[in-house]
């Protein structure tokens, strides 16, 4: 049982995030993923290192890949590099211009070589406009996409990422895999490459697209000032007080624990209020603020109710009582006990490997099914372990 890219050579010379996210959902679908590696490896490798040289990071980002050390600040490195270009139907990286130009990965120069192939990029800001070619992180693009103040609460010493989620650099990953994968079929279409561009800021923006819309007569962004403290707290207060007086899309506190609760549509709204034999006069319009401070006040007492009704019974009683009125409702996880969620377990997200290292490693399998196929999951390789294989291919 064949996946789709099998067949298909990534070389992939990208650290950290988002380039090796890419490659491992390349590599998800069957792709051949060649990670090449300065001598002292992915910079990742030693971020919250589990054991020498394995970073606990690293290995879900990277397993499932061949490791090859080249060095390509030497001659002799460079030519290796030219070689395994060569072989490979694509080309990831996370270069500066500067440094991809002085590595042989710039855009011009590999088209011209290898007009079939294609390179996928990630960058800072992109490629044009002031800062074009500046180095950034995560932090920095969610930063300045406004990222940083979506969420806010008081008493935060400042804007912190969400769960301390990479967003953008996760984000950056799965919108490069997709623009790499379109490429893909219309170089086999077409014999000709393509150069797919990512930058961590437009990866940080589209997180946002629901929100980010401007209607004509509203606020216009040239007259907002600039994020402070008094803006981060009226943030943290414009939050709270949308839970405050919202029970319909919220977590809400049980006897033994937090039961989340979604209901999008009108019919599912109306079946919470009777499971409470509660009424809400804007239940069929619940995300509109009453302009009626009596109404307002009756709003934020209904979701009130419920929530003192919550914190009554257990998590399970009410989980039943949700689903029985078809209310969407999910028990809230721990990241250390998400592993053993019947759903989870049945779905055959958790894979355990035998990583190098660490022993018997629990980490997310591969989580893209086609045909109703799934690659294995497979454990990090050690640093250049795939070294000589490689280069014994090429000759």
């Amino acid at each position: 049982m064949t996946l789709p890219l099998e067949g298909v050579r990534v070389v992939e010379y990208a650290q950290y995030v988002a380039g090796p996210l890419c490659g491992v959902l390349l590599a998800d679908l069957g792709a051949e993923v060649v990670k090449v590696e300065p001598p002292a490896g992915d910079g990742y490798r030693n971020v919250l290192p589990a054991a020498p040289g394995v970073g606990r990071y690293f290995v879900p980002l990277n397993r499932g890949k061949r490791s090859v050390v080249i060095d390509l600040k030497t001659g002799e490195g460079l030519a290796t590099s030219h070689r395994l270009l060569a072989s490979a139907d694509v080309v990831v990286h996370n270069f500066p211009p500067e440094r991809a130009a002085r590595f042989g990965l710039a855009w011009d120069d590999v088209h011209a070589a290898h007009p079939e192939l294609v390179v996928g990029r990630v960058t800072s800001y992109g490629t044009s406009g002031p800062l074009a070619g500046a180095p950034a992180y995560d932090l920095v693009a969610q930063a300045r996409a406004g990222l940083l103040t979506a969420h806010a609460s008081r008493g935060d010493a400042g804007p912190v990422r969400a769960g301390g989620i990479p967003m953008a650099d996760l984000t950056a990953g799965f919108l490069l895999a997709t623009g790499v994968l379109a490429a893909l079929v219309h170089s086999r279409e077409t014999g000709t490459g393509e150069l797919v561009d990512v930058s961590l800021l437009a990866a940080a923006l589209a997180v946002q697209l629901q929100d980010l819309v401007w209607l004509s007569g509203e606020t216009d962004a040239a007259s907002v000032v600039l994020a402070d403290r008094a803006h981060l707290d009226a943030r943290a207060d414009e939050i709270a007080a949308g839970v405050a007086m919202n029970p319909y899309y919220r977590c809400f506190e049980a006897s033994d624990g937090f039961v989340a609760v979604a209901c999008l549509n009108l019919s599912q709204r109306e079946a919470l209020l009777g499971l409470f034999g509660l009424e809400d006069a804007t239940v069929d319009a619940p995300d509109l603020v009453p302009g009626d401070p009596v109404v307002l006040a009756a709003k934020e007492e209904v979701t009130a109710a419920v929530a003192r009704a919550f914190a009554e019974r257990p998590v399970d009683e009410w989980l039943d009582r949700l689903e029985s009125v078809g209310v969407p409702c999910g028990r809230v996880h721990q990241r250390e006990t998400v592993y053993a969620d019947p759903q989870v377990v049945a779905e055959g997200l958790v894979a355990d490997i035998e990583q190098d290292g660490l022993g018997t490693t629990r980490l997310l399998a591969p989580f893209i099914r086609v045909g109703g196929r799934t690659a294995g999951a497979a454990p990090a390789p050690a640093l250049g372990a795939d070294t000589d294989a490689v280069l014994a291919e090429l000759r």
